[in-house]
């Protein structure tokens, strides 16, 4: 073999707690570094970076958009980025970075464009481990097109996961249906086929850890898929410490002073142990726009309409425009409001507005006076004394225009959400909800809101009954059910998701109580008449204005329980893997005593905003204490409920 397979090695990337916070901390930092062929800086002689073009397939661009933008590739050097299976046209003195998965068909590419000599140089990256036979293909194609000394570089990079925070990822975008809760809780799925979708969540994870330069701790329940990724992942990470020489995890990179002496703690949990928090209705900013608008890989689109045009037939609406906004950390209005109550957001929105337009009005007002003539000595005293103001206003300006687009994004996501809010009734939903999952009493039945014509659409009335016969100790008995039923099927309802939750409650049994979610709830403030001022977009007149209680969800209780070494009887059965033990245990009895300081918690079956929101709020509260949220896919309800009717139709 001519050439060696690299694992990049992170040995200079700051800890997280270094980072800025602007930054996804050790992924990106990774990403930039494989931009830059694999070494920290590289620059030419007149001190600009090295022009290349990227090559990725979908895999690789899903990992790079939510971490980088155009304009940062463009600063990294990077001229073109180009999917590899698209036509792409020679480019002889420019190097190509190359990041793919090495499957069949990538490879059979990429020995193609070797053949036809696209690129002066090529720096190949495999997201996930490369085979050694399929490297060897790579090879016999360079040598039979001459091209072995273009090939810079091979790295395994183990990228093989999808960064949307810095404390959030998720494992895939490109074919997630394999990974889905639908694909592990298939009544039909063979054996082999559950290993093949367990084997491809381990192998992200595993990629996940080695990029994290940490081996961690594991604890998952029992008798789930969490408990089948437990420990597959385990006999991985115990075979890759076996081989002290080629480990991933010796050296400099162990850690890279991402954690404190201490390892993390991974918690694997299922999402079988609570069915009730991805079908809620929501209150809070990110997770309403999950739920209610075309949200993406940290990209919302929205349709905006673009009033009325007159045609033969007389005035009708213009066609709609399709806007694209990215929310990302770099956005400071997004980090600091999407957790908060989506009221609290309109009236920030507002105020920004108006911060805004006062210091529009001062530039104004400044030109103005800048524009005085004549001998008044009044006006050239006041002229000296504003140039200085003028001066610093000018220097603004970049910073004015960044907050007004900022203003512009956010006026227009938060209008798409509140339209969702008052055409649906989702306060009553959310409300009503809250008060089933605290088994607080209702003020309403819950057949009255199923009938109402007014109230939310189909499946806004599905989600909310699933979340009643989720949540009840006592199933309705069949005569309630039927009642149930009826008014559902009356509202359009389609019942295939029940079907699927009625087997599920059976098959489960009940064997502990149903997931708690605490007794507080959420309180009104009766209703707006009207929060903001007339001229507003947000007028959220007969919207309930709901402040959110901090309750723990069960997955963040399991966290608190298996993070503080608490006794209970949620988590005490709970199986203990430690990769770093020479012999595998089979034991709930953890060795280490000690609180953990860092964890990760991630749930096989798929996530969702308000778990992870319901993390960060927890952590906020335990100062030097850092958590990771990830899932095998990030669902919406609406996507939830379709795997549910497809699970309910078998």
């Amino acid at each position: 073999m001519f050439w060696e397979i690299t694992h990049s090695q992170f040995s200079d990337i700051p800890s997280t707690r270094q980072c800025d916070t602007e930054e996804f901390a050790i992924y990106l930092v990774a990403l930039k570094r494989m931009l830059n062929f694999n070494v920290p800086h590289v620059k030419n002689s007149t001190g600009e970076p090295v022009w290349k073009v990227l090559i990725y397939d979908r895999f690789g661009q899903d990992i790079i958009s939510p971490l980088l933008s155009v304009k940062e590739l463009r600063d990294m050097g990077i001229t073109l980025h180009l999917l590899l299976h698209s036509d792409r046209d020679p480019i002889p003195d420019v190097p190509a970075v190359y990041f793919v998965m090495p499957t069949e068909e990538n490879i059979d590419r990429m020995c193609q464009d070797l053949r036809n000599q696209l690129y002066e140089s090529y720096y190949l990256n495999f997201i996930s481990a490369i085979s050694r036979s399929k490297l060897e293909d790579i090879a016999n194609a360079a040598l039979a097109a001459n091209a072995v000394p273009q090939v810079a570089k091979v790295f395994d990079q183990y990228l093989n996961f999808i960064t949307l925070e810095d404390d959030m990822f998720v494992l895939c975008n490109q074919n997630k249906e394999l990974v889905s809760y639908r694909a592990i809780n298939r009544p039909d799925i063979t054996d082999t086929e559950m290993e093949t979708v367990m084997d491809t969540i381990v192998d992200s994870l595993f990629c996940f850890f080695v990029t994290l330069g940490a081996v961690p701790i594991i604890r998952c329940s029992r008798g789930t898929a969490a408990e089948m990724v437990a420990v597959k992942l385990d006999k991985k990470l115990r075979e890759n410490l076996r081989d002290a020489r080629n480990s991933l995890f010796t050296g400099d990179t162990l850690g890279a002073g991402q954690f404190s002496f201490q390892r993390p703690l991974l918690v694997l949990v299922d999402r079988n142990i609570d069915l009730a928090t991805p079908l809620h209705h929501t209150w809070t900013y990110q997770a309403l726009v999950h739920d209610v608008l075309d949200f993406h890989l940290n990209r919302v689109n929205l349709e905006e309409s673009s009033g009325l045009e007159n045609t033969p037939a007389g005035a009708r609406p213009k066609r709609k425009n399709k806007k694209s906004y990215d929310l990302t950390p770099v956005d400071k209005f997004w980090q600091k409001h999407k957790g908060s109550p989506f009221p609290e957001v309109a009236e920030s929105v507002q105020q920004e507005l108006e911060s805004y337009r006062a210091q529009e009005d001062e530039v104004k007002r400044l030109k103005s006076i800048m524009g005085l003539e004549g001998e008044d000595e009044g006006a050239i005293s006041m002229l000296s004394d504003n140039t200085a103001k003028l001066t610093s206003a000018v220097s603004s300006l970049p910073e004015l225009l960044e907050k007004k687009r900022l203003i512009d994004l956010h006026t227009n996501v938060a209008t798409a959400v509140l339209e969702h809010i008052k055409a649906r009734k989702l306060d009553v939903y959310f409300e009503y909800e809250e008060k089933i999952m605290s088994k607080t009493t209702l003020d309403k039945s819950l057949l009255d809101i199923i009938s109402d014509p007014d109230a939310g659409t189909p499946e806004d009335k599905m989600r909310l009954f699933l979340i009643y016969y989720i949540s009840t100790q006592q199933a309705p008995s069949e005569a309630d059910l039927e009642q149930y039923k009826k008014a559902l099927t009356d509202a359009g309802c389609d019942l295939n998701p029940l079907q699927y939750i009625k087997q599920w409650k059976a098959f489960a049994k009940m064997a502990s109580a149903p997931a708690s979610y605490g007794n507080t709830t959420t309180k009104p403030l009766g209703l707006f008449s009207r929060v903001m001022n007339t001229g507003s977009q947000f007028v959220m007149e007969g919207v309930k204005n709901l402040v959110l209680k901090q309750q723990n969800l069960p997955v963040t209780r399991i966290l608190d329980n298996l993070m503080e070494m608490k006794s209970n009887p949620e988590t005490d059965d709970f199986r203990y893997f430690d990769p770093k033990m020479l012999r595998g245990n089979d034991s709930s009895v953890p060795r280490n005593k000690n609180p953990f300081q860092e964890a990760i918690v991630f749930v096989v079956g798929g996530g969702n905003y308000i778990e992870y929101q319901n993390l960060i709020d927890y952590i906020k509260g335990k100062p030097g204490k850092h958590i990771l949220y990830g899932c095998s896919e990030l669902f919406n309800a609406t996507q939830f409920v379709k795997q549910l009717s497809q699970l309910g139709q078998k």
